[in-house]
């Protein structure tokens, strides 16, 4: 059986580490405020001069030695994000141009925390028929230039940081399916008339006769904008929900997995998931204490953290899940 495996993963946060004890000082909060509300001790948070597409390269370069490739071996990359380097054209352009593969196809997909998931669909598509045999796949965010450092923007301000992870895809024959490693599912779902419960009203095409207009920022308008209560109510049902739905897909049942991922964007999100799915703690990866939500990241920095404590291992069977602005929720099954 042809089929799709992840050969390699890296990830990457940079230097810069911010605690809540400095964001005290600028965002009339308190480490106890965030920490009962998110489980945020700390996140990562780039230096001005970096891009997207250097995190993105260093994550890449990780997954490119632990996949034991070549750079030239990679015939498309897939990037999942929502902060590009640019609107046009996108981050994965730069990055292309910064691993040196001229000619080399990239996708960019734009479903926020779901976005690596959905990637991961889309490069499991196009390995198993064929089309191409050694896929980077990347989901990476700078969120840090887009957040409002005033006491305004607080409740979304702390949350949100920098990172990326990557996966690199290439083509396995499955001959043990309780054995080897490959994609069994994935399950992508959406519905946009929540979009505006969590998004960036502006710069944007729909907002007047330019994209960019005078007093932006003293609105508020460019800054990330979240309905928390009404995301948390969301979350809790569709996580679950598309991790059942995806482990049915896989033919598994929820005993059967190793390890699961879920999108790192609230402490008691996750708990409140794991709860209702019966998950034993020591099966769940959290990472949102110490990177925050750093959205289409979340899940492949988290398999690398995983990966460096020695908790995933190869042949383990891994569950995902992802919820996010769109709003978007996409599961998967596969085995590592």
């Amino acid at each position: 059986m042809l089929a799709s495996r992840i050969a390699g993963i890296g990830g990457y946060v940079p230097p810069r580490c911010v605690t809540n004890k400095e964001l005290e000082q600028v965002l009339d909060t308190t480490d106890e405020w965030i920490q009962q509300r998110t489980g945020i001790q700390t996140r990562h948070w780039v230096a001005p001069e970096v891009a997207t597409s250097d995190l993105a390269l260093e994550a890449a370069k990780l997954a490119i030695n632990d996949a034991k490739i070549k750079v030239t071996d990679i015939d498309m990359i897939i990037m999942a994000t929502s902060t590009p380097d640019h609107d046009v054209p996108g981050a994965g352009c730069f990055l292309q141009a910064k691993l040196g593969l001229p000619g080399v196809p990239y996708f960019e997909v734009k479903q926020a925390c779901s976005g690596f998931v959905y990637g991961l669909s889309l490069a499991d598509q196009f390995i198993k028929t064929g089309h191409k045999k050694c896929i980077l796949l990347i989901g990476v965010e700078l969120q840090s230039k887009l957040l409002d450092m005033t006491p305004r923007g607080r409740g979304v301000s702390v949350i949100f940081a920098d990172g990326a992870g990557a996966a690199v895809i290439t083509p396995t024959d499955v001959q043990n399916p309780e054995k080897d490693s490959y994609v069994m599912s994935t399950t992508l779902h959406a519905d946009g008339a929540f979009a505006k419960e969590l998004w960036i009203p502006a710069p944007g095409t729909a907002i007047g006769p330019q994209k960019c207009m005078p007093g932006m920022i003293e609105s508020g308008d460019v800054y990330l904008q979240m309905n928390a209560r009404y995301v948390f109510s969301h979350a809790v049902t569709k996580m679950p929900a598309v991790m059942l739905e995806s482990l049915e897909q896989a033919k598994k049942k929820m005993e059967d997995v190793d390890l699961f991922f879920f999108h790192q964007a609230n402490m008691r999100i996750n708990e409140k998931v794991a709860e209702d799915l019966k998950i034993p703690r020591e099966k769940i990866h959290n990472t949102i204490h110490k990177f925050g939500n750093t959205t289409a990241a979340t899940i492949p920095l988290g398999m690398w953290d995983a990966l460096q404590e020695g908790k995933l291992k190869r042949g383990q069977l891994i569950g995902v899940a992802a919820f996010g602005a769109g709003f978007t929720w996409a599961g998967a099954v596969f085995r590592y």
